[in-house]
């Protein structure tokens, strides 16, 4: 075979392969490319160069191998996309003759013969020199550190992130030691949320304790107690009893970390605060404040300031410069003080990339049927209405009744009962409609109030329309099924079981306990009841439902105070689209008889909006102007759908075709978890929209597979028939993704050997996928 026949393999496997392993790239110094959760593939090669065996080996380079056939420049875009994932300064892009390489530290391009590529001692130096250190030199000792439990135990971007931070603080040293310090060291970290912050925080401290630079004491800042047993739980899986909860009785001086909430550290004793009557100026050597987006210059600042000569770490998903008219100066101040004392993100993770790899869950936006026409809210027809005090419950006569914004007022200083059971109304129809059967409004969900008196008749309402539904389907009541979850009704006391238990604790109506830092990954619903001003509040908000769990494949957020108007407000970190799903007719769910507030009531039509990133900003379309925009693209990329279909067969054209959407500000990912079509492959929810095909299941595909290739079955041989059956079935469970999984090799039942048969030469699962998806 000549080798410009050679396909991807075959370069890999005849021409590149043999160089990197002559030049020394082999064993733990190169990573193949690898799944993340059964969907984006990462670079062909991750070069690696370590100092010494045991080391951790520090990745410098991403390498895109393409079949000898084509131009050695074409996977370049993709290999920039990986290098800013991976955190790594060069990238290479080859088709085992010529190697183009472009370096992000300096922008530039060359290209050259693959016999000329850099050796590991060559890479060694270039990034030395990049990063500003030696790696021989004490400052470099953390980013030498193994993680305790195998690399494994942090995702790709999570790695990359802990090294952005070594990076900075060993250059930092290192220039430390030839002039007199000027500032401290400090990183900021924006990370979605639930892409594993403090998971981030625990692993960075723990290669720092462990490098032996010196004193080591840590102080790890959070601003609920709630949170602060989180954090505890998760340093202890890795520090174990060095790490510990700071409480005012014990102020756990021995322990290598400490876990504090502002409150602990500021409660004052004989008049002085906790923080200053317990520890020592510059007592902590290296500070983290979680959430760093909240109480910005307000009590952290005393924690730093104190701390004068420690390493500080900010962590955040939202910390970045607001420019909208409507932001608040809150947010202008916390934004500005987060960018201007720890500078710009080291490293960042969006969102949307969060969605694709498989670790965030997209939403569906639903916007509320019901609303006040606030038109014709005059004062006299809110005295009408039975106003009462938002805050004490009270009836609020008409001496008392000052309005100057009825938006912003209702919730907060005045409530209108048949309105906000008119709101409640609806939500529970939505919670039926998309609900689990048997189980519909059994979901559990977080309500956004305004004030705690407003939380309680919430909750008081969706527990009423909830005994009416278990009377009327003859159903045990699951109790409690609503809760006031806010600090001024115990509500630190609920979270545990709204969390963790299954057959209560459904709704939690709240004010701002639950707004920003605990993990809850059950949580399916975000309701938005109060008017939202703070667009970081928003974002923090909204990203309570990210996180995945068993079954959640999205969250669903239900706008009635129109806060989706705060996505796009300008947050430079690029949080990132959520989708909507399917076009269920909602129908009419509202048939309210309450005094003659019906004519007040707004009856919106059924709409279902989606995130998308337009020029750099969040917006909101609707699922047809989504769906319209990936189509688009996807025809741009492959016009015809048997053109996609040979993409999709090719794992790395297939990893080009995705990031180039992706690239485009859309997920096909989220499209298929919003639409509720996870039982089947991409390709055909892709196909579906782009294409107008008729999508099957991944089973109905493999069951058309069998149907359709009986004949060619069976004129393979048998251990060959073995195989190719045992990868169908491996298709129908988890997609195509699975057949590319070098593992599956492993399995006695699949035999690489026995796939020679098919007669293509190193590409045979490329035959077997290509009968999958033949129409």
């Amino acid at each position: 075979m000549f080798d410009s026949d050679f396909s991807e393999d075959d370069t890999r496997a005849e021409l590149i392969d043999p160089v990197l392993n002559r030049l020394g790239w082999r064993g733990n110094l190169v990573r193949r490319n690898k799944t993340i959760q059964g969907l984006s593939k990462r670079p062909d090669y991750t070069l690696r160069i370590e100092i010494a065996p045991g080391r951790q080996p520090i990745e410098v380079a991403v390498l895109e191998a393409k079949a000898v056939r084509f131009s050695h420049f074409l996977g370049m875009e993709q290999v920039k996309e990986d290098a800013r994932l991976l955190n790594v300064p060069y990238c290479f892009s080859t088709n085992g003759r010529l190697v183009a390489e472009y370096d992000r530290v300096t922008a530039q391009t060359q290209e050259f013969s693959i016999e000329n590529f850099p050796s590991p001692e060559v890479m060694r130096e270039r990034y030395e020199r990049k990063v500003g250190f030696s790696l021989t030199s004490p400052a470099a000792r953390p980013l030498l550190v193994p993680y305790v439990g195998g690399e494994a135990v942090v995702r790709d971007y999570q790695d990359a992130a802990i090294r952005a931070v070594l990076e900075k603080f060993a250059k930092y040293e290192a220039e430390a030691a030839k002039k007199a310090k000027e500032n401290p060291q400090r990183a900021l970290l924006s990370l979605a949320t639930g892409s594993g912050k403090t998971r981030i925080a625990v692993h960075l401290l723990k290669r720092i304790a462990d490098s032996g630079q010196g004193r080591f004491k840590a102080l790890f800042v959070c601003d609920r107690d709630e949170l602060r047993t989180q954090a505890v739980r998760a340093f202890q899986n890795v520090f174990g009893s060095n790490a510990v909860a700071v409480t005012t009785s014990d102020p756990q001086i021995n322990a290598q970390v400490l876990i504090a909430s502002y409150q602990t550290l500021f409660e004052k004793q004989d008049n002085i605060p906790f923080l200053i009557s317990r520890y020592p100026e510059n007592y902590f050597t290296h500070i983290v404040i979680d959430e760093c987006h909240r109480s910005a210059w307000g009590q952290w600042k005393e924690v730093l300031e104190r701390n004068p000569q420690a390493a500080k770490i900010g962590l955040t998903a939202t910390p970045r410069q607001l420019e909208d008219a409507e932001i608040t100066h809150e947010d202008r101040e916390i934004s500005a003080n987060n960018y201007k004392y720890f500078g710009e993100p080291v490293y960042e993770y969006s969102i949307l990339q969060g969605v694709e790899d498989g670790y965030l869950a997209p939403c569906d936006i639903r916007i509320g049927q019901v609303s006040l026409e606030i038109a014709q809210l005059t004062k006299e027809v809110i005295e009408s209405r039975n106003p009462i005090d938002a805050t004490t419950g009270v009836k609020v006569d008409s001496a008392r009744l000052r309005i100057t914004n009825i938006e912003r007022s209702l919730g907060r200083t005045i409530l209108l009962p048949d309105y906000e059971m008119a709101r409640c109304q609806d939500l529970f129809n939505f919670l039926l409609e998309t609900g689990e059967s048997g189980r519909e409004p059994e979901q559990k969900t977080i309500i956004f109030c305004a004030k705690d008196h407003h939380a309680g008749m919430i909750a008081r309402y969706m527990n009423d329309l909830y005994g009416v539904w278990c009377t009327k389907n003859n159903k045990q009541l699951a109790e409690p099924y609503a809760f006031r979850c806010t600090d001024a009704g115990g509500g630190q006391a609920t979270i545990p079981d709204f969390r963790a238990s299954s057959r209560s604790h459904f709704i939690a109506t709240t004010v701002d306990l639950l707004t920003t830092g605990v993990d809850l990954p059950s949580v399916r619903n975000i309701v938005f009841f109060a008017y939202v001003d703070s667009a970081i509040a928003f974002y923090q908000m909204i990203g309570r439902g990210t996180r995945l769990s068993p079954g959640k494949h999205l969250f669903r957020v239900y706008d009635y105070t129109n806060a989706r108007r705060l996505f796009g407000t300008g947050f430079l970190t690029r949080m990132q689209k959520a989708r909507s799903s399917s076009s269920k007719s909602m129908g009419q769910v509202l048939t309210l008889q309450v005094n003659d507030t019906q004519e007040l009531l707004q009856y919106n039509a059924s709409e279902r909006y989606l995130m998308r990133v337009v020029d750099g900003k969040d917006t909101t379309v609707t699922v047809e102007e989504y769906s319209q925009a990936l189509s688009t693209k996807l025809v741009e990329l492959a016009p015809t759908l048997d053109a996609f279909r040979n993409i999709w067969v090719d794992p790395q054209q297939r990893r080009v075709l995705m990031q180039a959407i992706i690239n485009t500000g859309v997920s096909s990912k989220a499209v298929q978890c919003v639409e509720e079509m996870n039982d089947y492959d991409l390709y055909d929810v892709m196909a579906e929209l782009a294409y107008g095909m008729s999508p099957r299941t991944r089973r109905d595909r493999a069951e058309t597979f069998y149907q359709q290739n009986e004949e060619w079955l069976n004129g393979l041989p048998e251990a060959t028939q073995r195989t190719v059956r045992t990868l169908i079935n491996i298709f129908a469970n988890a997609g195509i993704e699975s057949l590319e999984s070098r593992q599956i090799f492993s399995m006695p039942e699949v035999s690489l050997s026995s796939l020679s048969s098919l007669g293509v030469g190193s590409e045979p699962l490329r035959l077997v996928k290509a009968r999958i998806f033949a129409e």
